[in-house]
């Protein structure tokens, strides 16, 4: 863990290269950023401005994506903002919202899948005083345990398998292992009481449906731009690539539970993917240890007000077709992967918004199922196919999974200019390689 203020609001990183274990002496090539694999996970604070420097010592260009911030597109990290090996990149921004779970990533187009999938991914938390106020679990590594959730394929070497076929552009690279913050299975250990996991689904297209072993109830604490009004109990959880989730846990009677996945009901139906796409799979072990010291961590009934979205006055409406025309890809010329029927290119604006607008957005998916993720925005989802969102999805999102279609309400504050646009794309990475990504710019 960084904590921002006790180095000065000062980030500095260095995407690389390394070697790491996923299982018992097995050692895999990886890249991580100032790590052997992943990265650290960085507090900052409300108010602050940070001053981060990423250098890049891979061998192919780079950018550092901060998923989930509201800032300026200068400093977004996506697509243009790329940088070559050898560079360091430098940017300032000021942290101006509400507390979350973030986090960054590369945004090269055309390459982002492969530098996910090589490891280069880290936790970025927003901390102001909330959380604290409330006496949520907060003791970081004890009872606030962050869960990086992935999937990965390795050759009989133990390498990083990643195959270069027409299927894997269609549906995404998804493996036949589960990881969780780097490692198979792993063991984690935690005091009696309650238990915060923060969890981000960070693989590049495999949606996990999460679920205790002995079926206990969890509540949903926040999404992904931060809490929801009221902790909601549920008993399993669909996340999707991107999207973040907040749980309170009860282990107050001692024991362990494990975390696991069951089948993923929007994996692709194709033979050559269903075994490893579906299959349910063990995440990992949580066994309280009684040496553990004790938060007094509680779980309000309440947690923040947050008003419902207002979508009665005259908005602009937008639509957005995701196009996965599979069919055709690798034909004609075409990926088959586009929005509206234009596949992305870097030097098109898609959509024009005006500063300190409110927009409805029609988010319409074709085939399969996609993650949709807005940069530079938290918005609000009024409804997903046709009914109202339930209740955990109610609350400030940057992604949303959408199986057919979905409406969601943006408000743009950020500006954003033609030499450095925001993205909207299919978080599915693959698939934003491959063009299901567009640009918008503010006026």
């Amino acid at each position: 863990m960084i904590d921002a203020r006790k180095e000065g609001n000062k980030l500095k990183l260095v995407a690389r290269r390394g070697r790491h274990s996923f299982f018992d002496n097995v050692y895999t090539s990886t890249a991580g950023y100032s790590s052997e694999v992943l990265g650290p996970a960085v507090r900052v604070h409300k108010g602050d401005e940070i001053a981060v420097a990423v250098e890049n010592s891979l061998a192919r260009s780079t950018t550092v994506h901060w998923h989930g911030l509201i800032i300026p597109s200068h400093a977004d990290g996506g697509p243009h903002n790329a940088f070559a090996p050898g560079e360091t990149w430098q940017t300032k921004f000021k942290i101006d919202q509400p507390e979350c779970t973030a986090w960054f990533h590369p945004h090269p187009h055309g390459d982002t899948a492969r530098q996910v999938y090589s490891g280069l991914s880290g936790l970025l938390l927003i901390e102001d005083g909330t959380g604290e106020g409330l006496k949520l679990p907060r003791t970081y590594g004890i009872d606030d345990i962050p869960i990086v959730l992935q999937d990965r394929s390795f050759a009989d070497d133990g390498s990083l398998y990643y195959e270069d076929a027409p299927f894997v552009t269609m549906m995404g690279m998804r493996g036949d292992v589960v990881v969780a913050n780097g490692v198979w299975a792993p063991v984690v250990k935690i005091p009696l009481g309650l238990v915060r996991l923060r969890i981000l689904n960070g693989s590049n297209a495999r949606n996990y449906n999460l679920a205790f072993d002995d079926r206990r109830v969890f509540h949903v604490v926040a999404s992904d731009g931060g809490y929801l009004p009221r902790p909601v109990p549920m008993k399993t959880l669909l996340i999707a690539p991107g999207e973040r989730f907040e749980l309170v846990v009860d282990f107050s009677k001692g024991g362990s539970a494990i975390l696991e996945t069951g089948a993923d009901e929007f994996a692709p139906m194709m033979g050559m993917m269903r075994d490893r796409a579906s299959d349910a799979a063990r995440i990992l072990k949580l066994e309280t240890a009684p040496e553990l010291t004790v938060s007094d961590s509680t779980l309000p009934d309440v947690l923040i007000p947050l008003k419902s979205p207002d979508s009665t006055t005259s908005l602009r409406r937008r639509t957005f077709v995701l196009n996965d025309h599979m069919m055709g890809m690798g034909m004609m010329g075409n990926s088959g992967m586009a929005i509206n029927g234009r596949s992305f290119a870097m030097n098109r604006i898609d959509s024009t918004v005006s500063l300190g607008s409110t927009e409805i957005w029609q988010v319409d998916s074709q085939m399969l199922a996609h993650p949709f993720h807005v940069h530079g925005v938290q918005f609000r989802t009024l409804s997903l196919n046709g009914r109202k969102p339930p209740e955990h999805l109610q609350g400030r999102k940057d992604t949303i999974l959408i199986a057919r279609t979905a409406e969601i309400l943006v408000t743009f504050t950020q500006p954003a200019t033609r030499e450095h646009p925001f993205m909207y794309h299919c978080h599915i990475l693959e698939h934003e390689d491959a063009g299901m990504m567009g640009q918008y710019i503010t006026a």
